[in-house]
């Protein structure tokens, strides 16, 4: 029998949302996806003891203040965490700008353009990372910018459709919407359970998917952040989707049979909606679980990107 993660497979580009190297070298996914959660747990395993040796001695060779020697240290460890991906899977590896520049556009431009140098000094090529950038406004602009650079750019932090249209207009290459969380969100406000079918992420997903087909937008939409397997096979047939490896396993061990929910010609007309900074910034305004849960997102990516600092300051005055 051929299991789900393999119809998946067939269907799908799956994508592992994580840092745990011998999990991408066993599931064998197209690209992998981190973010500031997801480099501090990786650092903190025994494999990547040796890159945290290599970056503190580079650390203390170099000149500036001890805030912007700490801040150096931090993005080469997270560049250490994408390398060692990127040597595992033959697509794309996504790496996090900042989540303090979120409100920076010119900033998260500057930042983008050094993680992919600091790749292309390591001999990886620019087409084989994402900057991921948080969905505010000033995000979704510095997304504008760097693909104009010709660096491709994954939306992430990504709740509502007011932010996905506007992903498309900035010519993103992929967005990440988060099905999990727009669940916890829900569950919590309301005491529901909901079916996979129910379940709030999922219907956005699929209605931004529609969206984006209806109207021949190339952006790629990636399911993100889910908390079972029933929402996964409720997108089967998504343009990408990144499971963790728990997620993962689930469905390779299931030998089920998979029904594909989403196609590319699979559409209903949704006609297009004119998305300037107003409009933007009402929508989101108006949408509480949004707003809510973007704000929440940076809040913690900007708490695990501190606790990464603090434990990189320590290292340096050891």
């Amino acid at each position: 029998m051929t299991s789900k993660l393999d119809q998946l497979r067939a269907m799908t580009t799956v994508v592992a949302d994580t840092g745990d190297i011998e999990a991408v070298a066993r599931l064998k996914p197209v690209d992998c996806t981190t973010n500031p959660t997801i480099v501090l747990k990786a650092l903190g395993t025994p494999m990547f003891a040796d890159a945290i040796k290599e970056a503190v001695t580079w650390g203390k060779s170099q000149g500036g203040s001890q805030d912007g020697v700490v801040s150096a240290v931090a993005d080469r460890l997270a560049i250490s965490v994408g390398a060692a991906l990127a040597g595992l899977v033959p697509g794309r590896v996504s790496t996090e700008v900042d989540a303090d520049l979120s409100f920076d556009t010119h900033a998260s431009v500057e930042k983008g353009r050094a993680i992919i140098k600091a790749y292309e000094d390591r001999g990886i090529a620019r087409e084989r990372i994402l900057i991921k950038l948080a969905s505010t406004w000033e995000g979704i602009r510095a997304a504008e910018v760097l693909q104009k650079d010709g660096i491709d750019c994954n939306l992430t932090l990504l709740f509502s459709k007011a932010q996905a249209i506007a992903c498309a207009d900035a010519g993103a290459f992929l967005i990440s919407p988060f099905v999990g969380r727009i669940l916890d969100w829900y569950a919590k406000s309301t005491g529901k359970t909901y079916t996979a079918e129910e379940d709030p992420g999922v219907v956005s997903v699929r209605s931004i998917y529609n969206y984006y087909k209806a109207n021949g937008i190339k952006t790629i939409v990636m399911g993100a952040s889910f908390r079972n397997a029933g929402e996964i096979e409720a997108l089967a047939g998504c343009d990408r989707l990144t499971i963790s490896p728990a997620l993962l396993d689930e469905l390779a061990k299931d030998e089920g049979t998979l029904t594909r929910k989403l196609a590319p010609e699979s559409f209903e007309a949704d006609a297009p909606i004119t998305m300037d900074e107003k409009t933007f910034r009402w929508m989101l305004n108006e949408d509480a679980m949004a707003t809510e849960k973007l704000a929440e997102g940076i809040r913690q990516f900007g708490k695990d990107l501190a606790a990464l600092r603090t434990m990189v300051a320590k290292e340096l005055a050891a």
